[in-house]
């Protein structure tokens, strides 16, 4: 298999964390790719239209995309203890919070374009504000939830645990931790995985 990712990806850390708790990083061959918003990347766009990072081609020549997408073929391809349930609440519990931290991710990474690839003069603060909020209530909400989180990782943790590490890494959104202590706690420790240890994000 082959990835075409970026160190400071979030979302191609989430496929990598994956693939070392599932024990297939071995399996998969990094292309490193420079993505930018306003200029889809040619090499990329051959086997994704959308030109985005992570996207995974496997052994039988087939492109994946997103995140969500190549996680779940990863889970597909071990013996082992599943990172996605296969089916009743505990699947949706799973998804449920994947979509949480990949949705952090999304409305993080929305402050990030705006200050990173508009004019200040066109900049709006009131975008920013609105999508810095979605981040803080997200947070907010994982406070409360974190003492549920299962003892074992699985998906839904790694995407948590990846924007996270991605909002304190490039900070759109200002400082994260404060009136967090669970939820800090939990990440600090999960970020002792060899899994976590071995992706972490660089600019």
């Amino acid at each position: 298999m082959k990835l075409y990712y970026s160190s400071a990806s979030p979302y191609a850390r989430k496929v990598l964390v994956t693939a070392h708790e599932a024990g297939l990083d071995k399996r998969i061959e990094l292309l490193s790719a420079a993505v930018v918003p306003l200029k889809p990347e040619p090499t990329i766009s051959k086997a994704n239209p959308l030109a985005k990072i992570p996207t995974l081609l496997t052994d039988e020549g087939e492109a994946l995309y997103d995140s969500g997408v190549i996680t779940e073929y990863l889970d597909s391809l071990h013996s082992g203890r599943k990172l996605i349930p296969a089916s009743g609440a505990a699947r949706w519990r799973v998804k449920r919070l994947e979509a949480l931290g990949d949705g952090m991710t999304d409305a993080g990474i929305l402050c990030r374009y705006e200050i990173t690839t508009r004019p200040a003069e066109k900049q709006s603060a009131e975008w920013m504000a609105g999508q810095t909020a979605k981040v803080q209530q997200a947070l907010d909400l994982l406070e409360q939830e974190v003492a549920g989180f299962g003892a074992e990782p699985d998906v839904g943790q790694i995407s948590v645990a990846c924007s996270l590490g991605w909002l304190e890494f490039r900070k759109p959104c200002g400082e994260i931790r404060p009136g967090r202590p669970k939820l800090f706690a939990w990440y600090d420790a999960f970020c002792k995985r060899p899994s976590m240890a071995a992706t972490v994000p660089k600019a």
